[in-house]
């Protein structure tokens, strides 16, 4: 039973108990989820426990939240008291975390059950899930292509139906870019909306955390969950957890969709990706919105400010793990500097020391004011960008990624073509902005992503129009091979 929004009516109904529920969950990860590589570690033991006491919560009339008694995996960067968290590196291969990271913490109290971790790119670097110490992560829809990254293994955990959600985090598109490979809904709510207490840092202005599901209403769900103000964040936004469900109304009338002209020219795309898009948003057109073209000017300029943004702060969060304080010590070393540079050396993959490499060079002296500080300042014209196109609409839409899943391998070589492919996500990211994409059509048998970006706080309006897409659409409903 791989939907949420059914594993909550059989729970409710006592169709089925929890216990019942998270062993069969436990049984796919085992398997589905292990031969997709898309899950790395499982506590089944304290899973069936929790699932248990969740039962006789039920008996009692005690139900915390919609997402009691169902179960969940959490990225491989989010901690959990007494259990590895290893972000897919050699380098924190021994850790076991002493305490409960903001996720772990508020989903148990909603009762979901937290059956164990979800592969990743290590430290969440990448769009492809290969860049990982326990193997690449495949797409349910064909095993030999990506599933996406850097949260491709909660991605394809909820694609194949391990479970009914899933946990992400999102630097510059790596919950939204694997939904839109997976056939799935992946939401970055706004930065400061969810707290980062507990997950392992790579870009701390950047990173958030977000759900994956099937629906934008089983979203809902597990946002207002996790949201809310954390004093231990200093990032924290001081806001209550959002009210969504109810802006769940399926009325969209009257409300204006902005469609940047940056997102849909000729050399952009593929055609097939940008039509599938267009058929969306006349979806939402026919059922009352209005659309209107914007304009974001500094769009052909994101990637490069991004990627000097997102590898400086990456530069400096990773400094600590150095043999010393964190992770893996290299052994027979006869000097401190020696052992700094092999437990580095021998605990961080190319992808990682690439972007260490780049962030530490455009922070160093000389290089500083023409690289980091000049993108600050561009973030700062990305932002305003936002700010004028949302005087002229309420949602802006537009493809999730340029095209749709490729092959395991086809990017290994060529990084930066990877990078480019984050032109659409990492906007989101620079301007704080709340993102989702939700299925929308299909490409070569192969999934393809809507993406619609709201202001900072309006993940009500974006889940509003995500719902009533999903209404009068059935491509949710669309379910991989593997899954059926």
């Amino acid at each position: 039973m791989e939907n949420l929004e059914a594993q909550r009516a059989a729970l409710e109904a006592s169709e089925l108990s929890s216990l019942e529920l998270v062993s069969a969950a436990l049984a796919r990860a085992e398997a589905e989820g292990r031969s997709l590589g898309a899950v790395v570690g499982l506590r089944a033991e304290a899973a069936l426990a929790e699932a248990a006491e969740s039962d006789a919560r039920r008996r009692a009339g005690e139900i915390r939240s919609p997402l009691d008694g169902t179960p969940v995996l959490l990225k491989d960067n989010m901690v959990m008291q007494g259990e590895p968290t290893t972000c897919a590196s050699r380098i924190l291969e021994p850790f076991v975390s002493p305490y409960d990271g903001a996720a772990a913490e508020r989903l148990q109290a909603a009762g979901a059950i937290i059956l164990g971790r979800a592969n990743m790119d290590e430290f969440a670097m990448g769009a492809t899930t290969e860049n990982s110490i326990f193997g690449p992560a495949r797409n349910p829809w064909d095993p030999e292509r990506t599933c996406g990254g850097s949260s491709g293994g909660s991605a394809a955990a909820v694609a194949a139906g391990v479970t009914g959600f899933a946990l992400g985090s999102d630097t510059g598109g790596s919950i939204r870019q694997p939904a839109s490979f997976c056939g799935v809904v992946g939401m970055k709510p706004s930065y400061g909306r969810v707290s980062r207490w507990g997950l392992v840092a790579f870009a701390s202005s950047l990173d958030q955390i977000g759900p994956f599901t099937h629906t934008a209403r089983e979203a809902a769900w597990v946002l207002e969950a996790i949201s809310g103000h954390d004093p231990r964040d200093s990032t924290s936004l001081p806001e209550k957890s959002p009210d969504l469900v109810s802006a769940l109304t399926g009325d969209v009338s009257g409300l204006r969709i902005g469609l940047p002209k940056e997102y849909f020219v000729d050399d952009g795309a593929d055609s097939g990706v940008v039509e599938a898009v267009r058929q969306g948003v006349a979806e939402l057109e026919s059922a009352g919105a209005k659309v209107v073209e914007v304009s974001l000017p500094h769009t052909p300029y994101v990637v490069s400010t991004y990627y000097l943004v997102a590898t400086a702060e990456a530069s400096s969060n990773l400094a600590r793990y150095d043999g010393a304080r964190f992770g893996r010590r290299a052994e027979g070393v006869g000097d401190l500097d020696s052992m700094y540079r092999r437990s580095r050396s021998e605990g961080f993959g190319d992808e990682v020391k690439r972007r260490i490499l780049l962030g530490t060079y455009v922070l160093s002296a000389g290089y500083f004011d023409a690289y980091y500080r000049k993108a600050q300042q561009v973030r700062t014209l990305v932002r305003s960008d936002f700010e004028r196109a949302f005087e002229a609409c309420d949602v802006i839409a537009g493809p999730t990624y340029p095209e749709v899943a490729f092959s395991l391998g086809a990017r290994l070589d060529d990084p930066v073509s990877l990078y480019l492919g984050d032109i659409y996500t990492v906007s989101a990211n620079l301007a704080g902005l709340p993102g989702i994409s939700l299925p929308c059509g299909q490409l070569q048998g192969l999934p393809v992503g809507m993406q619609l970006l709201g202001r900072s706080l309006d993940e009500a309006t974006l889940l509003r129009v995500a719902d009533a897409f999903q209404r009068r659409t059935d491509h949710h409903e669309q379910s991989p091979p593997r899954a059926r």
